[in-house]
This record gives C-alpha cells, sequence and structure tokens, in this order.
C-alpha cells in the first residue's frame, strides 16, 4: 500500500513539476501584426507620395480633399458616391460612378472615413487590408455626392 501510495505522489509531483516548467518556457515572439505591417506600409506610402492626412481611430489613414457640405452621412445612410479604387501599387480594382448603398453595408474603411466629409466631399482613403477584404491594403478615391438618411 505505502508502495503504491508512494508512487501515486511521486507521479503527481512529476506532472506538477512538468506544467510548471511548460508555464515558463518563453513563447515564441509572433512578431507584428498584419495590421502593425499594414500601418508601416501606409506611413511610408503617404511619405512616399507626400499625402498630408491622419489615421482614424480605427485605422484608416485619411485626406479630405474637399470636405464639402456641413451634412454628414451617418452609419444608416444611403450614400451616393463615385469612386476608384486601387492597389498601393496603381493596380485598378474598380471604379464606379453615382454608386449607392447604406454606409453600414459597404467596408469597414469607408464607414469609418465617409462620415467625415459632407455632400459634395471629396476623400482619399488608405484602407488596411483587415479593414477592407483582407487581400492587400486599399487606396479609394471618393467623391459624396449626395445621401439619404
Amino acid at each position: 500500500m505505502k508502495t503504491k501510495r508512494g508512487i501515486l505522489l511521486l507521479t503527481g509531483l512529476v506532472l506538477v513539476a512538468f506544467f510548471i516548467l511548460e508555464g515558463c518556457k518563453k513563447t515564441e515572439d509572433p512578431g507584428p501584426s498584419q495590421a502593425e505591417l499594414d500601418h508601416d506600409t501606409i506611413l511610408q506610402y503617404v511619405a512616399d507620395h507626400n499625402i498630408d492626412g491622419e489615421f482614424t481611430d480605427g485605422g484608416v489613414f485619411y485626406h479630405i480633399v474637399e470636405p464639402g457640405n456641413d451634412n454628414h452621412p451617418t452609419y444608416s445612410s444611403i450614400v451616393t458616391v463615385s469612386y476608384k479604387g486601387y492597389y498601393l501599387d496603381g493596380t485598378l480594382l474598380q471604379e464606379r460612378s453615382f454608386f449607392s448603398e447604406k454606409l453600414f453595408n459597404l467596408i469597414e474603411g469607408w464607414k469609418q472615413g465617409l462620415p467625415l466629409i459632407g455632400e459634395g466631399g471629396k476623400i482619399k482613403l488608405i484602407v488596411p487590408s483587415q479593414l477592407a477584404y483582407n487581400n492587400g491594403i486599399l487606396i479609394f478615391d471618393i467623391t459624396l455626392h449626395y445621401f439619404s438618411k
């Protein structure tokens, strides 16, 4: 009986020591996140192209080309815009004129950027991959023609 109890106690102590040691192991540094890499790439791009602007709290870089009037869309607005979307290397993604959609149905980068301008305004958005389609950083030149609530 004593031997069996001693073996169980020893086994338990070995297991406790194993888990303590495993918990103390240093984990590999995973490196920068995709958001951090995108942020650094955007900073370099705007510096190289001399683009004035700033980041939203959510991580979208924006440059207001024309502020438009005092009427700004909200999350639930139906916006009518013309835009050109392209990658950092200039490759065209898409271009549309007088496109209308509910703002809350659009990509996160637009949800953050479009309320910054009023009707008639123009904005350049540089959108990190995770706030667009997850296939690279995208640039959008957008004109907000009008919106309805």
